[in-house]
């Protein structure tokens, strides 16, 4: 049973009760106030703690204070990012390991969706 929420510039799509796709919206600049949105999102629909499958086939950005808000509930466990470009590859790499962060992100970056959904379902089974 897929369930598939809208909010203003993304997609999150339920795969699981502790899995979820997102996919932000072609050209948005995601703002501190949409990743609270976001986040909200997550916390209400998801069962804790839970994993996100960030599937970039559109192209978008992060101010600098979304970046620094970006994946920081501590109720995601795991993150798989689908990448298809070069760019999205570094632009995830630089934003994981340049952002001051508390607790270090759970995440991997992938090139195909399935093995991406994979290795989330072993993160969440590891619980």
């Amino acid at each position: 049973m897929t369930k598939v929420l809208l909010l203003d510039f993304a997609k999150i799509i339920i795969l699981r009760d502790d899995i979820a796709e997102i996919v932000v919206d072609e050209g948005v600049e995601m703002t501190s106030a949409m990743v609270d949105q976001y986040h909200t999102c997550l916390i209400e629909n998801l069962l804790s703690p839970f994993s996100v499958l960030i599937n970039k086939i559109n192209t978008y950005t992060y101010d600098f204070q979304a970046q620094l808000k970006i994946g920081t509930i501590e109720n995601i466990h795991a993150m798989a990012v689908v990448t298809y470009s070069r760019h999205a590859e570094l632009a995830t790499d630089v934003m994981d390991k340049t952002m001051p962060r508390e607790n270090k992100w759970n995440m991997q970056l992938f090139s195909e969706r399935n093995v991406a959904l994979e290795w989330l379902k072993e993160q969440q089974s590891d619980l």
